[in-house]
């Protein structure tokens, strides 16, 4: 694996990281955060993904329009879909007032990370540790 898509999944990593420790807070949970950081982590993981199989993208936040990058040439991804629609969400507005998630839409997002990293990890041979 090459030094960008290595920097790509240590990113997403933090990310994952992130949203599973905000998840835990006992004090003042921030559910927003929890969300942002799922949502980036499925986005850092299939930019990975993307530079990896030298597929060009331009910068954005759409998980949609990344899977659509993914899709015609490695079919299997396409259950992922309804994953990332979940958290597509999660990538601007929650980040802005009147936007607030709420612990079970914390727990949705947490659940779809944990799968789409599943997965993701799986297709650049990386260990689930």
């Amino acid at each position: 694996m090459n030094s960008i898509v290595s920097e790509w999944v240590e990113k997403a990593e933090g990310d994952f990281q992130t949203a599973e420790r905000k998840m835990r807070a006992r004090k003042a949970p921030n559910y927003d955060a929890v969300c942002f950081h799922a949502q980036q982590c499925a986005e850092k993981y299939l930019k990975a993904f993307l530079i990896h199989r030298q597929i060009p993208f331009r910068p954005i936040h759409d998980l949609e329009v990344l899977l659509g990058l993914i899709t015609p040439i490695s079919a299997d991804f396409e259950f992922t879909r309804d994953l990332l629609l979940l958290l597509n969400d999660y990538a601007v507005d929650i980040r802005y007032p009147s936007e607030f998630a709420t612990k079970d839409e914390a727990r949705a997002a947490v659940k779809a990370m944990r799968t789409v990293r599943a997965f993701m990890r799986q297709k650049l041979r990386l260990s689930l540790s």
